[in-house]
């Protein structure tokens, strides 16, 4: 009997634990930032972007990154906090494209 009850609570105790990094796991978030991330890399490598453009994208970058950060602090991020990341993630994704194709070289 005791055997089979630490059993239970090892168990409970990892699946606990996976579901609290479920909660604040945000792979469609990180994926974004990877691929905006990339296109603000190919923009400065390209001349697309002047330096002062590529600091300001990469500034947008860094407050997604903190909003995450400050999402997943308290170990779960809620909905509304994903959706608040996302909008910010479309806001500077348009300011890429646009800065991109703005005509600016460097």
């Amino acid at each position: 009997m005791k055997r089979s009850l630490r059993a239970l609570v090892s168990i409970l105790g990892v699946a606990l634990a996976f579901g609290a990094a479920a909660q604040t796991a945000t792979p469609n978030i990180d994926q974004r930032q990877a691929n905006q991330q990339a296109r603000i890399d190919n923009g400065k490598a390209t001349g697309a972007l002047s330096k002062r453009e590529a600091s300001r994208m990469q500034a947008g970058q860094n407050k997604v990154a903190g909003m995450e950060a400050a999402a997943k602090a308290d170990g779960k991020v809620t909905r509304r906090e994903r959706s608040a990341i996302t909008k910010e993630q479309n806001k500077q994704s348009r300011r890429i494209r646009t800065q991109k194709h703005d005509g600016n070289k460097r």
